[in-house]
C-alpha cells in the first residue's frame, strides 16, 4: 500500500462513501478511492515528471474509475450522478 493511504484514511472513504468503514466491495466506495489516489499520484507526477511507472498506474486508475462508473450509470443513474456531485468529477 502507498505511504499517503493509511489504513485509517482508506476506512475513512469507505464510512464515507461506502456506507460503513468495512464495506470495501461497494462501487461509490471504490470509485472514491480511486479519485483519491489519481488526486495523489496526479501531485506526485507534478513534482516527478519523469516517473513513467507512476504516470502508467495514473492511467491504470482513472481506466478503472471510469469503468465503474459505467457500471453505475448502467445501474443506478441516481447514485451515479450524487457520486460525480461529491467527488467534482466532470462528466
Amino acid at each position: 500500500m502507498a505511504v499517503y493511504l493509511t489504513k485509517e484514511k482508506k476506512a475513512e472513504i469507505f464510512a464515507e462513501h461506502g456506507g460503513s468503514a468495512t464495506n470495501t466491495g461497494s462501487v461509490e466506495g471504490q470509485v472514491a478511492l480511486f479519485t483519491f489516489r489519481i488526486q495523489e499520484l496526479s501531485k506526485h507526477l507534478e513534482a516527478n515528471k519523469k516517473d513513467h511507472a507512476c504516470r502508467r498506474s495514473l492511467l491504470s486508475l482513472v481506466g478503472k474509475r471510469k469503468r465503474f462508473l459505467k457500471y453505475l450509470a448502467a445501474n443506478d443513474i441516481q447514485k451515479y450522478r450524487d457520486l460525480i456531485e461529491k467527488l467534482n468529477i466532470r462528466k
